[in-house]
């Protein structure tokens, strides 16, 4: 329970968000503290603030991520993909720069940039609408909303993202703070990571437990709920974990800046991670560090009421609303 991690002197809110690039604009406005994100609207983020706004502080979840296109597309192979429509979350998000890179690299351009494939960034709800109307073509998605393309949408898996990359791991979602409030509240941020790492270890050690907390919170937040065995199709795509997977995110960061997000110097993202303080949570549970410690962050705190703000995201809520079960309300 986060709340109960935090004690009573700390207010934990939730905002919610459609994707990425939203959330990265209000961790910048000094709207939250910390937030749930994925690797490229982190990347844009830190470079935006030359640094000043974006910490990965913990990883949260490997995988998840799919291609999937409707089965009367005529999709069936890389070489099919000319001339048709496609849809990611919004624009610069994690999975949309997936699918620029993987275009790309197959030999096409978007029409933007002088080719003859459409991209459209679609809010997640919004996608499996136009999968039912055939006005897309396909969609590269985070889960649970590509199993749900696939039983609802009457979608099949085109690619499922890890096998573009070794060992089939990547980072889907890590954890995002803003360096001052690390700074000046490392004792929130321990006990914030400590429930963070025990909740991972709990969901991946009680799944069946964990995806109907996931339900219970999803109709919290939404009034609705994801039939069973959808969620675990989709799930079994996705891996937990605190681990940031750090070289992961660098590959995403040079993806973005190839296809042209990221401007015309290639980004310096030596200061972007500060995994020190979720080594001490590792160290003192027994557990695997991860990554290599830098940007030394001091533990004492000052004890303050000052409030941590994360957020549900809509396009990962079987992040998030698992995370939500155990008290991110």
């Amino acid at each position: 329970d986060y709340q109960k991690a935090l004690g009573d002197n700390i207010e934990l809110k939730s905002l919610t968000f459609n994707a990425g690039p939203s959330a990265t604009e209000a961790l910048l406005a000094n709207q939250i503290d910390a937030t749930y994100i994925g690797p490229n609207p982190t990347v844009n983020g830190y470079i935006v603030s030359e640094g000043n706004a974006v910490r990965v502080i913990s990883g949260v979840a490997s995988g998840g991520a799919v291609f999937i296109v409707r089965n009367d597309s005529g999709i069936q192979s890389s070489k099919d993909l000319g001339g048709k429509k496609f849809a990611s979350p919004q624009i610069g998000n994690t999975q949309d720069v997936a699918l620029r890179k993987y275009l790309l690299d197959n030999g096409y351009k978007t029409k933007d940039k002088g080719g003859n494939v459409e991209i459209l960034p679609v809010k997640n709800p919004d996608i499996l609408t136009l999968f039912l109307k055939k006005e897309i073509d396909g969609a590269w998605v985070p889960e649970p909303w590509g199993e749900k393309l696939i039983k609802e949408g009457n979608g099949k898996l085109f690619l499922d993202e890890r096998t573009l990359w070794p060992g089939g791991k990547f980072v889907t979602a890590n954890i995002v703070v803003n360096p001052e409030y690390l700074s000046n509240n490392p004792d929130v941020i321990k006990k914030f990571l400590e429930a963070h790492v025990n909740e991972t270890q709990w969901i991946n050690s009680h799944k069946e437990d964990a995806l109907k907390t996931f339900n219970v919170e999803l109709k919290k937040l939404t009034g609705q709920t994801i039939p069973e065995d959808e969620l675990k199709e989709a799930v079994s795509r996705l891996e937990l974990t605190y681990d940031p997977l750090k070289e992961t995110l660098i590959k995403s960061a040079n993806d973005a800046f190839e296809i042209g997000f990221l401007g015309k110097t290639k980004p310096d993202l030596g200061g972007i991670f500060d995994v020190n303080i979720l080594n001490e949570v590792l160290k003192e549970k027994g557990l695997q560090s991860v990554g290599k410690e830098q940007n030394q962050t001091s533990t004492t705190g000052n004890g303050s009421s000052t409030a941590v703000t994360t957020y549900l995201r809509n396009d990962q809520a079987y992040i998030e609303a698992i995370y939500g079960g155990a008290g991110v309300q």
